[in-house]
């Protein structure tokens, strides 16, 4: 049975959902606009969701921890029948207006996620805005 490959991407809605590059026509598409926006705040303006003041913005001053959960319980469904049923796609996407902070944070924190819960699946990683930006080369 193939391994199941699930691709996490954090992106801008102001440039778009990501295409699905296997061919199955979209996956999930999670908004992270009703989460309060790190952007706005002038000391936030120039980092990421991968840099540690942003995250602890959003982990003391947001509710991403509860939306974040909701999205694990409803990707967890997925993913179990996902890998029963020997699929090999699934794609996970995460939007924010500038594809910045929130959607970053919630891509990785997602990906870290899924590869504790579910280590016999393969995850990618892409920050679509970000990396035409070329800010984000290390690992998650």
């Amino acid at each position: 049975m193939a391994k199941l490959n699930i691709n996490v991407r954090s992106f801008s809605y102001k440039k778009g959902i990501p295409t699905d590059p296997t061919g199955n026509g979209g996956g999930f598409v999670f908004d992270c606009r009703g989460i309060l926006n790190p952007g706005r705040k002038e000391e936030f303006k120039t980092q990421t969701g991968r840099d540690e003041a942003v995250i602890k913005y959003l982990e003391t001053e947001t509710k991403i921890a509860v939306f974040l959960e909701g999205v694990f319980q409803v990707i967890d469904i997925s993913i179990e029948d996902y890998i029963q049923r020997g699929f090999e796609n699934l794609e996970i996407n995460f939007g924010c207006t500038g594809g910045q902070h929130r959607s970053v944070y919630s891509a990785d924190t997602t990906a870290k996620y899924i590869e504790n819960k579910f280590p016999e699946v393969q995850v990618t990683v892409q920050h679509v805005v970000q990396e035409e930006k070329n800010w984000i080369n290390e690992a998650y």
